[in-house]
């Protein structure tokens, strides 16, 4: 899944060019390029898809030229996760009506490759032998409002437990309450299951939805113009509202993956290189005198810059904008944005 804009990385990320096409971390490759380098030891490229904005297509095609054309899938408009979901499903379901099928976010960082691939291989396994929603589990390091929270049923001995509730993005207090109980976890956004299990779960439970999608022919000339009649009349649900925490089939692998979402300038501080004063710099003309804990990122290697006496702030400067906030307030920055776009000609800095 590669559609979003990542507005919470402006002004790194932009509506042309957004962060899973970015190299967020600096390690020469790009989110979405990691992506691939990560399943394709798993999955044959022939069987690998992207699901991204029509607007990314081509942006896709030239980052991954390894991929057949026809496995780069446009959306007419984004309409959050379950419409991607079912239209990849359905799509694959075609191709294979007893597909095994993982769905991975392009944008995420995992840092334990091989245990990854571990806990793929065993949920691969689960899918083909049982009616299984499964999702792997993360566990939980702070009450962060940002993310689903899964409650298990313990099981002794076993490496995958019944999912009790399914809990997407509560509020602080209500974070803090499944941090301290001990039997939570966050979902990583990375779901494995057959094509038959998933579909049935949205004749379920989205079946509007589900009864939209049927109209098509999947894989032929005419799935262009079928998916554009479509898409408007949808509801712009997540995958995770929509079935996850419905379903009573959902299983979840706790998985230390090593995992960041990348979602915020916070989260790429913390998983980003630092020098003696926690800086987190990426450019070798970059001074630094009386500042701490800051992220620095500027587009330009060739401007030079003087940062004194800042302490724990983001401050990336690009061609066209440039930002200075404290770390604390990047869950701001999706308003700065929104304002920004107010202004005369705003929206050319997007």
């Amino acid at each position: 899944m590669a559609g979003g804009i990542g507005s919470r990385f402006w002004p790194m990320s932009t509506q042309k060019y957004p962060k899973q096409f970015q190299d967020i971390l600096g390690t020469g490759r790009t989110m979405i390029q990691q992506t691939y380098d990560r399943i394709s030891q798993v999955v044959p490229k022939e069987n690998i898809f992207v699901i991204t904005n029509r607007e990314y297509v081509s942006l896709t095609a030239s980052q991954l030229p390894e991929l057949n054309p026809e496995n780069i899938v446009g959306e007419p408009m984004m309409k959050n996760t379950a419409a991607c979901n079912i239209y990849m499903a359905k799509k694959i379901a075609d191709l294979n009506p007893n597909a095994n099928m993982i769905v991975l976010p392009a944008d995420h960082l995992i840092l334990k490759e091989n245990i990854f691939l571990q806990k793929v291989e065993l949920a691969f396994n689960l899918a083909e032998k049982n009616d299984y929603l499964i999702t792997l589990g993360i566990k939980p390091t702070r009450p962060d409002t940002g993310y689903g929270y899964i409650q298990f049923v313990e099981k002794k001995g076993s490496e995958y437990f019944k999912v009790k509730t399914f809990t997407e993005k509560p509020d602080l207090e209500i974070a803090k309450t499944f941090l301290e109980s001990g039997d939570f976890l966050w979902n990583a956004g990375i779901f494995v299951w057959n094509v038959k299990s998933i579909l049935a779960a949205f004749d379920v439970y989205l079946e509007e939805m589900s009864q939209h999608f049927q109209s098509c022919e999947y894989n032929a000339k005419g799935e262009s113009a079928c998916i554009d009649l479509i898409y408007p009349k949808v509801n712009k649900i997540s995958i995770d509202n929509g079935i996850l925490e419905k379903a009573q089939n959902v299983y979840v692998i706790p998985a230390d993956l090593g995992w960041s979402d990348l979602g915020t300038w916070t989260s790429v501080y913390e998983n980003a290189e630092k020098d003696e004063s926690k800086n987190a710099i990426k450019s070798k003309h970059i001074m630094t005198y009386n500042s701490k804990g800051n992220i620095i990122r500027f587009k330009s290697k060739n401007k030079a810059a003087i940062i004194d006496g800042l302490k724990n702030y983001i401050i990336v400067d690009t061609d066209k904008a440039l930002l200075i906030c404290p770390l604390d307030n990047d869950q701001l920055i999706k308003e700065y944005v929104q304002d920004l776009r107010t202004l005369k000609k705003g929206e050319k800095f997007m």
